[in-house]
C-alpha cells in the first residue's frame, strides 16, 4: 500500500481519496466524443461517407449531452450549489471546461466539414450548392417547388406589442427575420421555424427542372431555400436582414414519487413538458448582430456562457441522411452476419439449447436468433409462459409483434416495458398499450428504479416436467442495433439461474422482497458489492500466488468505490485491463497507485456496447455479462443484471475477445497517467479488433487470434 511522508516525518497511509486521482464525469464525456469526431476527422479511417456519419453522430451526441448533463448542471448552478465533484469541481468551473472544449471541438467540426469533407464529397461528384449561386432558371424551378411544397408548412411568426414573443421548441432550427414596412416605419422581427417534419437536406435531382445528367448529386439546405424566398411569407414588406440559431432546451424528465401513481399519464406528460425545458444552448451564426442576440437572449432567457456561436450549418445530426446516397465505394463494405442457429445448429432453438450453452456476439453473429427464440416460442404449444424485460425495442419491433402473438394463441406473457427510457419513451408507450390490448400483463418496474436489465424466461412443457429457458443479453431487445452494437447473447437451461431469474420477474411485477441472489448480480442490491468482492478476491490470490487478473469491459467507469478497489487491488500487484468505451474517471498508471491498471477505448465501425467482467480467480475463471457498467446510477438507480457464464468454452471464447481487443492498435486510443487520451501507434502487427472479429468464423472460439496477438493471462 503507497504511503507518503507527513509534515511531521512520520509515514501517513495514502488514501484513495485525493482528487488528482480521479477524471471528472463530464470532462470525460467530452473527451469521448473528441474520439468520435476523430474517427471524421482522420481521411484514412473510413470510406468518405462513413467520415461524414461520425460528424453526424458527434453532433447527436453532444446535442443530448447538453440536453442532459449540461441541463443538470445548469440546475445545479443556478441553485447555488458549491459541492465539489470527487476530482474537485465546482458546478461553475465544469460549466467553464465544457464550454472551452466544446467551442473548441464545434471549430473542428467546421474545418472538418467545410475544408475537407466537402471538398472531397465534391470530387466524388456530390455537391451542397446555395440557391442563390444556381442559375435563374433554376432559382425560379427552386421558388416554384417552394411554392407548392415548403410555403403551406411555414408559419411565420411576428413579434411585436400585439404578438407575443413565439415559443420555440428543443433542437428547433429558426430564421430570425428583420424587417419592415415597403413604405418605410419602424424595424420588425419575426421568427420562422425550418420545419423538421421536411428533410433538412434537399436533393435537387429529384425537384421538377433539375434534370441535369452529368451524374453529379447535388444538395441544398432547407433553410437557405426557406430564407431564399421569405418574400413569399412576407408580402409588401422588405426583408432587411436574416439569420439562423438554434436552440437546445434541457429535455431531461423528472418523475417525483408521489405523481407517479399512474406512470404511463405521467411519461405522457413528461414528453410534451420537454419541449418547454429550459434553454442550456442557443446557437447563432457570427453574423447575428448584438440587437437580435440580445432580443433572443432576454426572450429566452439564455445566459451569455449558453449562447455559442457557430461558424456554418448549424445542426449537424441531420448528414446521416447521406448514407442513402448509392455509392458503395463510399462507404463501409456491407456484411451479412451468420446465423448460427439456422446454419450450424438447425431450426430447433430449444435443442440447441438444451445440448449446449450458446452464445452469440452480435452484430458478428445474427440477431436473428433472439428474435427467432421468441417468435418459436410464440408458435409452439409446449411453451406456457413468457417473461421479458424490454427497455429500447425501436419503432417496428418484431420481438413485441411475436410477443403479441403469444398472448393471442393464450400463452401466459408478461413484459416489464421500462417507460422512463430516455428519448424511447414514445415508442415504448405505444407497444404498451399494444401489448396490453391483446392480454399481455404489463408492467413499469420498480419506483424510482429503471429496469435495464436485458432478460427473457420461456417456460416450456417437456415430457410431463416443465423446463426454463433464458435468453440473458448485454444489449436492448432491438434487431436495429443488434447490425451496429456489439453485444452478447447468452442462451442457457440452467435451473440456479432460472430460480433466480424467476424472482427477479416477480419482484418487478409484483410485490416480492427476494435479495438473496446467489449466481445473478442485481442492482440495487448486490452488484457494486459482489463486483469489489471479487476485485479484492484477486488481491488475495495475488499474495497467495502471484497471479491476480482482472480485465473488465464496459461503456463507463464513474462509481468511487469501485474505482478505490481498483486502486488498492493495483497496489498489490493485480493485473488490470479496462476498456471502457466512454467515460473513465479513473487514472492508469500513476506511479504507486495504478502502475497495474491499463485503460483502452475502442471507437470503430461499431458502438461497442457489451459489457464482460473477467476475474482469473486463482485459475477457476469467472465471468460476468450483462447490462450494467460501472456507475452509480447503474449500481444504485436502476434493475441490472450481470449474469455469470458457466460454460468454460464460452469462457475462453470472451476472454480470447477480450484479449484481442486489448491487441488492437488501429481504433484503439489509451489513457495516460494524466487522464488524456492517445490513438495507440505502436510498432507490432496492426490489429483491428472490429475488423478480424468482421472476418472470423462465429464458431472458432478464443485460439482463432493468429500467432500472439493476445498478451497472454496467467
Amino acid at each position: 500500500m503507497p504511503t507518503v511522508n507527513g509534515d511531521n516525518g512520520t509515514e501517513t497511509l495514502l488514501t484513495f481519496y485525493n482528487t488528482s486521482l480521479y477524471v471528472n464525469r463530464e470532462l470525460s464525456w467530452i473527451d469521448f466524443n473528441q474520439r468520435v469526431l476523430e474517427e471524421a476527422l482522420d481521411p484514412e479511417a473510413h470510406p468518405l461517407l462513413e467520415r461524414v456519419k461520425f460528424i453526424s453522430i458527434f453532433s447527436s451526441n453532444l446535442d443530448e449531452y447538453f440536453m442532459i448533463r449540461v441541463a443538470g448542471i445548469e440546475d445545479q448552478y443556478e441553485a447555488g450549489i458549491q459541492d465539489r465533484t470527487v476530482d474537485g469541481y465546482t458546478p461553475a468551473e465544469q460549466l467553464e471546461k465544457i464550454r472551452t472544449m466544446v467551442l473548441r471541438q464545434l471549430t473542428q467540426r467546421y474545418e472538418c466539414f467545410y475544408h475537407d469533407l466537402l471538398p472531397a464529397m465534391q470530387k466524388e461528384g456530390i455537391e451542397f450548392q446555395r440557391v442563390a449561386e444556381l442559375s435563374a432558371t433554376k432559382q425560379r424551378a427552386l421558388s416554384n417547388f417552394f411554392r407548392k411544397e415548403i410555403y403551406p408548412v411555414l408559419t411565420p411568426l411576428a413579434f411585436d406589442t400585439g404578438h407575443p414573443f413565439p415559443f420555440m421548441s428543443n433542437l428547433s432550427l429558426n430564421l430570425a427575420i428583420e424587417l419592415e414596412d415597403e413604405e418605410g416605419g419602424s424595424l420588425k422581427f419575426a421568427r420562422v421555424k425550418v420545419p423538421s417534419i421536411l428533410p433538412r437536406l434537399l436533393r435537387l435531382n429529384d425537384i421538377k427542372g433539375f434534370n441535369d445528367d452529368d451524374g453529379i448529386i447535388r444538395f441544398i439546405w432547407l433553410e437557405d431555400l426557406i430564407e431564399h424566398n421569405l418574400s413569399h411569407l412576407f408580402p409588401k414588406m422588405r426583408i432587411t436582414r436574416s439569420h439562423l440559431f438554434r436552440l437546445i432546451r434541457d429535455a431531461d424528465i423528472e418523475i417525483e414519487e408521489d405523481e407517479a401513481g399512474d406512470l404511463l399519464k405521467t411519461i405522457e406528460q413528461g414528453l410534451r413538458s420537454r419541449r418547454y425545458g429550459k434553454v442550456v444552448r442557443l446557437d447563432i451564426t457570427p453574423a447575428m448582430p448584438q440587437s437580435v442576440r440580445k432580443l433572443l437572449m432576454k426572450n429566452l432567457d439564455v445566459a451569455q456562457r449558453n449562447v455559442y456561436e457557430i461558424d456554418g450549418a448549424l445542426g449537424l445530426s441531420c448528414l446521416i441522411d447521406l448514407l442513402k446516397i448509392e455509392r458503395p465505394t463510399l462507404k463501409d463494405e456491407p456484411f451479412v452476419p451468420k446465423n448460427r442457429f439456422e446454419e450450424q445448429l438447425g431450426a430447433d432453438i430449444f435443442s440447441a439449447i438444451r445440448a449446449k450453452d450458446q452464445l452469440l456476439y452480435h452484430p458478428y453473429d445474427s440477431f436473428q436468433p433472439v428474435v427467432d427464440f421468441i417468435n418459436q416460442a410464440a408458435a409452439d404449444p409446449d411453451v406456457l409462459s413468457i417473461k421479458q424485460t424490454l427497455y429500447r425495442v425501436g419503432s417496428n419491433s418484431p420481438i413485441v409483434k411475436a410477443l403479441m402473438k403469444a398472448a393471442e394463441r393464450g400463452k401466459q406473457v408478461a413484459v416489464l416495458v421500462e417507460l422512463k427510457a430516455r428519448f424511447d419513451e414514445e415508442n415504448n408507450i405505444v407497444w404498451a398499450r399494444a401489448l396490453e390490448d391483446v392480454g399481455v400483463h404489463v408492467s413499469y418496474g420498480l419506483p424510482g428504479l429503471k429496469t435495464h436489465a436485458k432478460l427473457t424466461l420461456v417456460v416450456r412443457r417437456e415430457q410431463k416436467k416443465l423446463k426454463r429457458y433464458l435468453h440473458l443479453g448485454t444489449g436492448n431487445y432491438n434487431p436495429a442495433t443488434g447490425k451496429i452494437y456489439t453485444d452478447y447473447s447468452l442462451f442457457v437451461v440452467n435451473e440456479q439461474l432460472a430460480n433466480e431469474v424467476s424472482e427477479l420477474f416477480n419482484a418487478l411485477t409484483g410485490y416480492s422482497k427476494h435479495t438473496e441472489y446467489k449466481k445473478l448480480l442485481v442492482s440495487p442490491i448486490n452488484t457494486r458489492k459482489r463486483i469489489i468482492e471479487m476485485i479484492d478476491r484477486e488481491v488475495e490470490w495475488c499474495k497467495k500466488e502471484g497471479n491476480g487478473s482482472i480485465i473488465m469491459k464496459m461503456n463507463a467507469l464513474v462509481d468511487p468505490k469501485t474505482i478505490r478497489a481498483l486502486y488498492r487491488a493495483s497496489c498489490e500487484g493485480v493485473q488490470i485491463d479496462l476498456i471502457v468505451r466512454g467515460i473513465c474517471c479513473l487514472k492508469p498508471g500513476i506511479p504507486g497507485i495504478s502502475d497495474n491498471i491499463r485503460v483502452i477505448s475502442i471507437i470503430g465501425r461499431f458502438l461497442e456496447h457489451s459489457r464482460a467482467y473477467y476475474f482469473h480467480n486463482g485459475g477457476k475463471e469467472e465471468l460476468y455479462l450483462g447490462s450494467a457498467d460501472i456507475m452509480p446510477r447503474n449500481l444504485d438507480d436502476r434493475v441490472e443484471t450481470l449474469f455469470p457464464v458457466f460454460d468454460k468454452s464460452l469462457i475462453q471464447r470472451v476472454k480470447g475477445d477480450l484479449q484481442l481487443m486489448l491487441t488492437d492498435n488501429v481504433k484503439a486510443w489509451e489513457m495516460n497517467p494524466d487522464g488524456l487520451y492517445a490513438k495507440i501507434n505502436n510498432d507490432e502487427p496492426k490489429v483491428n479488433s472490429q475488423a478480424l472479429f468482421l472476418s472470423y468464423s462465429p464458431l472458432i472460439s478464443s485460439d482463432r487470434m493468429p500467432g500472439n496477438l493476445a498478451r497472454e493471462l496467467p
